[in-house]
């Protein structure tokens, strides 16, 4: 249990959030929400000691341990793999350390006698036997193999480090357990671990997440930053979200009556709480959303950006075709033979355990590289508009966002220009900001501008959802479920890929996996799972 008392945080003039009284009990898990800056990641390092409140306290329960997600990739550099995971229980560690080293002593003592039969005993209270078989099935279930158990971190790609910090965290079933962004690096099938893991844990966790399937999979409750307030709310993120959306039309029909009002959103509580009910996360021990006052539901101050694709001309019924295509890189071979076609309305998901695999295939794709061998030919009537991976190299002048922008229009005249970074939340002066001092999400709100300028009818989007905020993604999801063309997409957003995506291909170094069905019906199919694993036999992925 965390209790959280009278706790604000304020930096000079700027209140991030002030007189918070919460209580976070066990068996039931907090998502925590809020626009880039309102202090999501700062309320949990308050939580968990890394960052001083302006005033408050923050307590737990007696003897309860708290365990964070570390996100310094490098602190266990010269440790195990299975060392890193255990050394996520402190005390156990500590406990195991002390008894080895009084087993080690060549002058064995009754005092060290009785001082390791102490130790035992709590080791033995907190599994201490089974705490290396433990941390190997989390490792396993995170997609770490056993033959990397052994090794050093710093032999781990990035990647899997990412997972052994995140089995770290999760090791021992700690009392109260802090996750900021947990899926981040995470390819689709170890996120589908996490959720299921997640919905079963028994104790108190609090998680920060842009992953709106994540959040719905795992969340009891959802914890909104905004107002300069942190307020409770009963429910999974999509409950929020449309219950938030609700008071905002209310608030705007200014005709409705209080009576109206309230009989809508009681249909509104009861309609959730029946799909509630039937799924998967929904255990008894969850918390009903029948219990959510009427009048906790409040508009958000959030801004939703406007993205808007229009194709100016609508796709033939030649869209691309691809015969015999291979690459490897750097002698690791990503793909091969890879050989389909798209056709009208196709909205494609393409997945593989190695991610390099789809951003060379989009970059074939859009002319920027060869393949090795192969060929793949695009429709007459086809224009393309592409949200590449990585765009660094197109922010690197300090130049303002309009001149940013206008490199990419034949209209360049300022006004046409604001209209689009409008859209796209950048108000007011914004648009006189250096192209080169962006953060991560601003700049792919410009490449969002960038690919309306177009007014293309094909979509090639190459992890759409990276750096950008709830909002952002919300908006960018509705769009593209509506969008007349074709989208060809590679994402880790679960809620992305199944609301949008109609096809899904699996590409791998032993060929490929094309089925015509929604992301979930083929995440599930038991029958394709033998299938999708020789997809990348021999290879160490």
């Amino acid at each position: 249990m965390i209790t959280v008392s009278d706790v604000s945080v304020q930096f000079g003039k700027r209140i991030l959030f002030q007189d918070v009284n919460l209580k976070f009990s066990p068996g039931n898990c907090y998502g925590i929400i809020g626009a880039n800056g309102a202090g999501k990641s700062t309320f949990l390092k308050v939580l968990y000691g890394a960052q001083e409140s302006t005033k408050g306290n923050v307590s737990f329960g007696v003897s309860e341990r708290l365990s964070v997600l570390k996100q310094n990739h490098f602190e266990f550099d010269e440790y195990t793999v299975i060392n890193t995971v255990m050394m996520g229980h402190t005390e156990l560690c500590t406990v195991m350390k002390e008894k080895d080293e009084i087993y080690g002593k060549l002058d064995f003592s009754d005092a060290d006698g009785i001082r390791v039969s102490e130790l035992e005993e709590k080791f033995a209270e907190m599994d201490g036997w089974n705490a290396e078989s433990n941390a190997a099935s989390l490792l396993s279930g995170l997609g770490i193999r056993e033959e990397f158990h052994d090794k050093l971190m710093k032999e781990l790609s990035g990647k899997q480090k990412v997972k052994v910090l995140l089995a770290q965290a999760l090791f021992g079933k700690p009392d109260n357990l802090l996750l900021d962004e947990p899926t981040n690096d995470l390819d689709l099938d170890t996120v589908q671990w996490l959720e299921n893991y997640l919905a079963n844990f028994e104790n108190t966790v609090l998680v920060v997440s842009h992953d709106r399937h994540f959040l719905d999979s795992i969340c009891t409750h959802i914890i909104d930053i905004d107002f300069n307030k942190i307020q409770l709310f009963s429910g999974n993120y999509t409950f929020w979200y449309e219950s938030s959306q609700l008071a905002l039309r209310q608030q705007l029909s200014q005709n409705k009556k209080a009576e109206d009002r309230k009989k809508e959103l009681q249909e509104f509580i009861a309609r959730f709480s029946a799909n509630a009910s039937k799924s998967k996360q929904t255990t008894s021990r969850k918390k009903m959303i029948e219990k959510l006052n009427i009048e906790e539901i409040k508009p958000s101050t959030r801004k939703y950006p406007g993205i808007i694709f229009t194709p100016e001309r609508e796709p033939g019924n030649n869209i691309l075709e691809l015969k015999d295509l291979s690459k490897s890189i750097d002698g690791v071979l990503l793909f091969k033979n890879l050989s389909f076609s798209v056709y009208k309305n196709d909205k494609i998901i393409f997945l593989s355990r190695d991610t390099r695999a789809m951003t060379y295939l989009f970059e074939i794709l859009k002319g920027h590289i060869e393949p090795d061998s192969g060929t793949y030919e695009w429709g007459q009537t086809i224009t393309k508009a592409y949200l590449p991976l990585e765009n660094e190299h197109l922010f690197k002048e300090p130049i303002s966002l309009t001149d940013w922008l206008g490199q990419f229009s034949t209209d360049t005249s300022e006004m046409y220009l604001r209209g689009f970074l409008g859209k796209m939340l950048f108000s007011g002066d914004e648009i006189y900001k250096k192209a080169n001092i962006l953060s991560g999400g601003e700049k792919v709100r410009c490449m969002i501008a960038r690919m309306m300028l177009r007014n293309a009818n094909i979509m090639l989007l190459d992890s759409p959802t990276n750096h950008l905020d709830l909002e952002s993604i919300q908006s960018f999801n509705n769009t593209l479920i509506k969008f007349k063309g074709n989208v060809l997409m590679s994402s880790h957003d679960h809620e992305f890929i199944q609301t949008v995506c109609n096809r899904v291909i699996e590409i791998g170094p032993n060929g490929m996996i094309d089925k015509q069905t929604e992301y979930d019906d083929y995440i599930s199919d038991e029958r394709l799972k033998a299938q999708r694993n020789s997809l990348y036999n021999n290879f160490l992925i």
